[in-house]
């Protein structure tokens, strides 16, 4: 379990790097999906009182699951290092659609979390790289798990063939870039 002391000494050690976002450091939280990257990120951004999340989950789309990041560089990251808030269109994964802009103030952190936040793309932007490690398969049955709770009865055969899809590309994803073996800290899956 992590503790609040946890989370204080991480965001302390985080305020001590140099931002590479202009003003912002921008701090990654990646992992295989159900990891529990949502929940670290949470627990990291109250003891960097208030840091926003981007979520990869946002960025990506049914059609583009992991090259969401250029528009990650153009729509945030380069207005914040020049000093002004950036935006992003959160997708609607059930309506298939992006939503309204939502605004991302020009901040000491902001935290990126989600599968693919610390790829090697982004990595000139991160000033921090936290790989969440899990067994995939376990973690895999939790995010389905999560996303059933969260969806009700009757997305079951929906919801099973976008994982086994997931899954795929995923493990595609860190074949290519081996995220963790770049991360500044590794911790164990699915903190409470």
């Amino acid at each position: 379990m992590l503790t609040s002391q946890w989370y204080a000494d991480l965001a302390t050690a985080i305020r001590r790097r140099e931002p590479r976002c202009g003003p912002v450091s921008v701090v990654a939280v990646d992992g295989v999906a159900g990891a529990g990257k949502s929940t670290l990120a949470a627990g990291l951004a109250r003891a960097l009182d208030g840091a926003p999340i981007v979520p990869t989950d946002g960025l990506a789309s049914h059609q583009r699951l992991f090259d969401w990041w250029p528009e990650l560089v153009a729509d945030v990251f380069e207005p914040l290092a020049a000093g002004r808030p950036g935006s992003y269109r959160p997708y609607d994964w059930v309506a298939r659609r992006r939503g309204e802009p939502h605004a991302v103030p020009v901040v000491p952190v902001l935290i990126v979390e989600g599968v693919g936040a610390g790829r090697r793309e982004l990595a000139p932007w991160l000033s921090y790289l936290i790989w969440m490690d899990a067994d995939p398969a376990a973690a895999h049955d939790r995010g389905l798990r999560r996303d059933l709770d969260a969806l009700g009865a009757g997305w079951e055969p929906e919801l099973a063939e976008f994982w086994t899809g997931w899954v795929a590309a995923e493990q595609a994803h860190f074949a290519a870039d081996p995220t963790a073996d770049r991360a500044d800290l590794n911790v164990p899956g699915r903190p409470t």
